[in-house]
């Protein structure tokens, strides 16, 4: 889907086509006569007087060439349903190869902060589509012309949220892509590319990983024929020396579950567990493109958990970046080995303010909040609490979940410092995070998300219309915009 945006200060003139008008919550028309003819106006009252009015949006067939959407903007609508309602007027819009939309902007009732930006950047985010492998190519061009003096959004505006869009794009785009094409090896190429955004990239690949002694992220990969890579991406937009804000992903390409095999059905949704590090490589995109002033390092480990003869077994025991050694008791708990040795090493090696990890970490994490809120733990209740707010705001919404010294008994080893899964059952989820705190070695604040629920959607959601979500990176990047900015 390609949409063309222009903006002209005439709010009059050739309204021949499609046309969205805006009125108050109330559907109060008063203020359209300069946009409508009388027998336009008259056909809508007339259709708004019989009915039950609870929709915020209506379309109304005037010709068989015109349609006129009326959209009515309530007075504590806050900016995600702002957005919201920019994505249902893309749900109700019928294509052909090319359609043409009006939005007079000189409509919009009431003072709202950048209603329009908000509302067009729920449109884009609507329209996304991954169709790279239809063998037939459908070009459909949506044109909106953007009528009005009034509420146009700046140009810096227009510019943060193309750079928001494109790093949701590209996240999605990461997380949709086939195993067979964005293997370890293929997705450290890409990262490379983003160095022309400004981004400097590290890519350290198994030797320079056995070097360092990261053998927990090591042993996930060693049954792949593909590489393991940690890869870090720093964006230096401060003007001081400031210490980085640290975004840390699980970057699994494809997940067999190794020896700890998953059942065949539904397996080849696995491709979707490198989510966390989809995020992180579009959030860092995002910063970049929009030359955000902080400080960012993004870290994402990258690997394939198969099964050969060379694979991890279950009672293998391994040394991890920290020096702690982990006994994998089942391989198919791999995730939280990625990020132990990446949550240490972006730890030492940048000293952040802080850390936020995104991972596909848990199928338990969906038993218990499903596909509406994201798995919250964290050691920091401030960084908690921001986090929490800013989901709230853009809707990528989290609930905090309990971390207790007393779940530490249940990781605990026999054979080796620590164990990756707790053999007695219950608290998936808590006992994972639990897990990779042990890897927090110096105390900074840090929070870990587990998106296993949120990351891909089947169904489709308010901002997305099925598939890979890129859920986190308008998330974070409220947080870096609202905190630390």
């Amino acid at each position: 889907m390609s949409i063309k945006i222009n903006y002209s200060n005439k709010s009059s003139g050739d309204l021949s086509s499609n046309t969205v008008l805006f009125s108050d919550e109330k559907f109060n028309t008063s203020n359209l006569r300069k946009y409508l003819s009388g027998s336009e106006l008259s056909y809508i009252n007339e259709i708004l007087k019989t009915s039950d009015i609870k929709k915020n949006l209506y379309v109304f067939e005037v010709s068989s060439k015109k349609k006129i959407i009326l959209i009515s903007i309530k007075k504590d609508l806050k900016t995600s349903d702002t957005e919201n309602l920019g994505a249902e007027l893309y749900g109700r819009i019928n294509f052909g190869k090319n359609c043409e939309y009006n939005i007079v902007s000189d409509s919009i009732t009431g003072k709202h902060d950048n209603f329009l930006g908000h509302f067009l950047h729920g449109l884009k985010l609507k329209s996304y589509e991954f169709k790279k492998y239809k063998t037939k190519k459908e070009t459909r061009i949506l044109s909106i012309n953007v009528l009005g003096n009034k509420n146009k959004p700046s140009i810096q505006n227009q510019l943060k949220f193309k750079a928001l869009e494109e790093g949701t794009f590209y996240a999605r785009d990461l997380v949709s892509e086939p195993g067979n094409i964005l293997h370890p090896d293929e997705y450290a190429k890409r990262i490379k590319h983003l160095q022309k955004d400004g981004l400097k990239i590290n890519i350290y690949d198994e030797k320079k990983l056995k070097k360092l002694g990261m053998h927990a992220l090591l042993g996930v990969g060693q049954g792949s024929i593909r590489g393991s890579y940690l890869v870090t991406m720093e964006w230096n937009g401060a003007k001081n020396n400031s210490k980085p804000l640290a975004f840390v992903g699980k970057g699994v390409c494809f997940d067999t579950g190794g020896y700890s095999l998953k059942p065949a059905k539904f397996m080849e949704d696995m491709t979707y567990d490198m989510a966390g590090s989809a995020t992180v490589v579009g959030l860092m995109k995002n910063l970049a493109l929009r030359k955000a002033k902080i400080n960012a390092v993004g870290v994402v480990g990258l690997v394939e958990n198969m099964v050969s003869g060379n694979a991890q077994r279950p009672g293998d025991i391994v040394r991890s970046y920290s020096g702690k050694t982990i006994e994998i008791l089942n391989t198919d708990a791999e995730g939280r080995l990625v990020l132990a040795d990446a949550l240490t090493f972006t730890e030492k090696k940048f000293k952040p303010k802080f850390i936020v990890d995104l991972a596909t970490l848990t199928g338990a994490i969906i038993v218990c909040l499903g596909s509406e809120y994201a798995g919250l733990f964290s050691n920091d209740d401030k960084l908690s609490k921001q986090i929490f707010s800013s989901g709230e705001k853009v809707e990528e919404k989290v609930w905090r979940m309990p971390l207790h010294k007393n779940y530490d008994k249940l990781m605990n080893s026999k054979n080796a410092d620590v164990q990756n899964i707790n053999y007695v059952g219950g608290a998936g989820s808590t006992t994972a995070a639990q897990f990779l705190q042990r890897f927090i070695v110096n105390k900074t604040p840090w929070a870990h998300l587990d998106i296993a629920g949120m990351a891909f959607s089947k169904y489709g959601g308010a901002l997305n219309s099925g598939g890979a979500t890129g859920f986190g990176v308008r998330l974070l990047n409220k947080l870096v915009e609202d905190y630390y900015e």
